[in-house]
């Protein structure tokens, strides 16, 4: 798939179902992030990596605006959302991604000293 110049509004989900959204102009990057535990605090922290439901959009405000929309739903809302075009959860990222899984490299520790 070609998303050169697009923007996406995602969500993300653990096997538990805790969800996320975010908004990205590289989905593949953002998601082998969430993936590799690099996105520090709640999706780290309850793993939440699983790409479940995205949308492209041309423009980074139509992008915002969407995100904005999603986040104020409730969560029975965003469930059908999802399950309207994935209703078993699947991990969309093997589907769109047909490229190995790469390594983003991860920050040297620094010296203590």
């Amino acid at each position: 798939m070609n998303f050169a110049r697009s923007c996406f509004v995602y969500i993300v989900a653990s096997r538990s179902h805790n969800l996320y959204i975010g908004i990205t102009n590289n989905l593949e990057r953002r998601i082998l992030e969430h993936r590799e535990g690099l996105v520090p605090g709640f999706t780290k922290r309850y793993r939440i990596h699983r790409l479940v439901y995205y949308e492209v959009f041309g423009h980074i405000r139509a992008a915002i605006a969407r995100e904005k929309q999603i986040k104020a739903w409730t969560r029975k809302k965003k469930i059908a959302l999802i399950e309207a075009s994935n209703p078993t959860w699947v991990d969309l990222e093997a589907s769109l991604f047909s490229i190995p899984k790469k390594q983003i490299p991860r920050p040297k520790p620094r010296a203590s000293g």
